[in-house]
């Protein structure tokens, strides 16, 4: 889209909210928007078996990948309002576990178990009924030509930003490592830094992708612990605000309800913009790692958390920065891994 029009980066906003869908530039001379062809003159090729990333890997293999992607998304949204979230969080999900690589798909085999069952994991990620569509459509007009890797790219490209394609599939998954390495709702500052250290992301990617929290809900297992025993002493974080403490008390009481949901962002919790932070800054973040952003007692994230609170494009910008480097972790390129027929097992 052209640069004079708003520069906003509202998640999926074509179809849950009707509003404008502008991306960041991330990449500068890249054309964003909706228009992401515009043919291999820019530095692409038709072959496919590329050793980089590009955002336009499938302009000749499979110019309809994009069209294909959004049709399926369009109607998934309409049904669950929560699925952008959810479909967001599984290209997470998928990175931090050796790469960009889409073993997070792959269901329990004879040869391994599945990271769907590792605990950061199982009974919390959804969306992969969304991922089959796609590619099973995909199938039909393109066989054997788009990655579940590059999938999941492009559903989180539709719903943030041009990110890069050309990613293979992993014929194995890895449950064990899906265990350790996805940095789980409880830890503090320094060790959420360390987290993503290990993937190649700084401090400044960590606080921006922590935005994407702007949407999405959580279930009560995943902060209760804050709110009536943080240090095993039968006490509430004390960084919650006593306020929204008592709101979250009265979703998730100390005994039983687990299952039930409370918003990331119970501001704005449909739109993607930068509440997120302005709710961080009063002690109202969800999620114990949330709040540790501006509470952890480490002043380069709380500065960011304050920059991008007061200054919604500064987010936008280096949210899309973060997610291009998020889908560029170790991934399989060239003659590596395989492209899957069916995301959830790997081929003949």
């Amino acid at each position: 889209m052209m640069a004079s029009m708003k520069h906003n980066l509202v998640l999926f906003a074509l179809f849950t909210l009707l509003s404008t869908f502008v991306v960041s530039q991330a990449n500068p001379g890249y054309n964003y928007g909706f228009d992401w062809g515009g043919g291999w003159g820019r530095g692409g090729s038709n072959n496919n078996n590329y050793n980089s990333l590009t955002p336009y890997f499938y302009d000749y293999s499979c110019p309809q990948a994009n069209d294909v992607v959004i049709s399926v998304l369009e109607k998934a949204i309409a049904q669950d309002r929560r699925m952008a979230a959810s479909l967001l969080r599984l290209h997470f999900h998928d990175c931090f576990v050796k790469g960009c690589d889409a073993s997070l798909l792959l269901d329990d085999s004879d040869n391994f178990v599945s990271e769907k069952s590792a605990k950061p994991n199982a009974n919390s990620l959804r969306g992969f009924s969304v991922i089959d569509e796609v590619k099973a459509t995909l199938e039909e007009v393109c066989p054997e030509t788009v990655s579940c890797a590059d999938i999941i790219a492009l559903v989180a490209r539709a719903a943030t930003v041009l990110l890069p394609l050309g990613r293979r599939d992993s014929k194995a998954a890895y449950m064990k490592l899906a265990n350790t390495t996805i940095p789980p709702p409880t830890l503090i500052a320094r060790k959420l830094i360390a987290s993503f250290k290990q993937q190649g992301l700084d401090e400044v990617d960590l606080v921006a992708l922590s935005g994407s929290h702007t949407i999405g809900v959580a279930r009560c297992t995943s902060f209760k612990k804050r709110l009536y025993s943080q240090n095993g002493k039968s006490q509430p974080d004390v960084s919650l605000e006593k306020a929204y403490l008592n709101e979250l008390k009265s979703v998730c009481p100390s005994s039983g309800g687990d299952n039930s949901i409370s918003p990331l962002d119970y501001a704005t919790p449909k739109s993607f913009d930068n509440t997120y932070y302005k709710l961080i800054l009063g002690g109202r973040g969800l999620l114990f790692t949330d709040q540790q952003l501006y509470s952890g007692n480490h002043p380069k994230l709380s500065q960011l958390v304050k920059s991008f609170a007061e200054d919604e494009k500064l987010f936008f910008d280096h949210f899309a920065k973060s997610m291009v480097k998020m889908g560029s972790i170790s991934p399989l390129l060239g003659t590596n891994g395989e492209v899957r027929k069916n995301c959830r097992r790997v081929n003949n």
